[in-house]
């Protein structure tokens, strides 16, 4: 397929901290990525402001945000000010970047952006199988420079993977071989209060030995808000609903094959859907991957990122920005992310699936 070009930084950030005091760890992310998160921070209140959110209401959220982490996991909450401290900034300003899906909830002008994600177990040298996980990340191509592949270490695990500039973490795998894919849903009681989703992604990361361990972590926490966390070790793959109305288990498309795009997938929380946001391209996505996977099933991890790649005619598995639309929706995949539990690793491609033989891959192992 034919790509499009848009903005991306010629050398994309690597950030490794290391420090058992966690807002040491944090303060030292702040300063390695100082530059580029004043970038970040004015390209959320471009988006905040387009959102038609005013600052005031951002600051409430974020202050919230704050305490709720404070109250269920202090350490996380140092970090986020850590992090401040590092970069120059006031907390409540890095506080907002790690709950930007729930303060963009408000909003129904900037709607998030879209990703796929595909889990399937792959043979084994041994002759076993094992889960192993691929997806885009598809967001604002205004804010294509301000993320970031990571290494962070002095929690209970060690983990890699991407996150935006200021946000603890998204998509990645720790040392103990639990990997985590993440795509946004919508549920219209989502708001701010709880736990962000970027900040239990960080939480799950730092703490779960497995995917049963992780399900007990998030089920203990606050929630008020929407996502979905496609939880693998080298045994067991989870894929969940998260929402304010609980935490629920999505069953496989089909044996041993998991699917995730933008839409709840068990009943409960879709009562309460907010379809206007993704529908009917998620259902579209979501249809399209299920068929391309029942007609040609994946045997390598090659094969799982090539499911990815789409073109003219067919749904935006591949997201492409129109970039002489407006402000605000204007969305590209602007990475493609392997994680392999067992491996470890996360591979990580600065671009769309359809680059995956183009551009190179940076490989993370945990």
């Amino acid at each position: 397929m034919t790509t499009v070009p848009f903005p991306r930084p010629a050398h994309r950030p690597h950030v490794t901290v290391d420090a058992a005091d966690p807002h040491l760890r944090g303060r030292s992310r702040g300063r390695r990525l100082a530059e580029g998160l004043h970038e970040a921070l004015d390209g959320y209140d471009r988006l905040f402001t387009l959102a038609g959110i005013r600052p005031t209401t951002v600051r409430d959220d974020a202050d919230r945000s704050l305490d709720a982490i404070d109250a269920f996991r202090p350490a996380l909450r140092a970090q986020i000010e850590g992090i401040a401290d590092g970069a120059a900034v006031e907390p409540w300003r890095i506080a907002a970047l790690n709950a930007r899906t729930e303060i963009l909830a408000r909003s129904r002008v900037v709607p998030p952006g879209e990703c796929s994600t595909i889990v399937r177990r792959l043979p084994t040298a041994t002759g076993a199988t094992t889960p192993v996980g691929v997806q885009t990340w598809d967001w604002h191509v205004e804010l294509s420079s301000a993320w970031h592949t990571v290494d962070s270490a002095g929690g209970d695990h060690r983990y890699v993977g991407i996150t935006e500039h200021g946000i603890l973490a998204k998509i990645g795998v720790n040392s103990a071989g639990l990997a985590l894919h993440f795509n946004i849903l919508g549920h219209r009681d989502d708001r701010a209060g709880g736990i962000p989703v970027h900040v239990l992604a960080a939480l799950v990361l730092e703490e779960a030995e497995n995917t049963r361990h992780a399900l007990e972590i998030l089920r203990a926490a606050p929630l008020t808000s929407s996502g979905s966390f496609t939880l693998l070790d080298q045994e067991d793959a989870l894929l969940l609903d998260l929402s304010p109305a609980g935490i629920f288990e999505a069953p496989e498309v089909s044996p041993g094959t998991l699917l995730r795009t933008n839409h709840f997938l068990t009943a409960v929380p879709a009562e309460h859907e907010k379809t206007w946001l993704y529908q009917p391209d998620s259902g579209e996505r979501h249809a399209f991957l299920r068929d391309r996977i029942a007609g040609r099933p994946a045997e390598r991890a090659q094969d799982l990122v090539e499911h990815l790649v789409t073109g003219p005619g067919e749904p935006p598995v591949t997201c492409l920005p129109d970039m002489s639309g407006p402000t605000g929706r204007r969305w590209a995949s602007l990475a493609t992310v392997l994680l392999d539990p067992a491996a470890r690793t996360a591979r990580v491609l600065d671009g769309t699936p359809a680059e995956h033989t183009t551009r190179p891959w940076r490989t993370l192992r945990a």
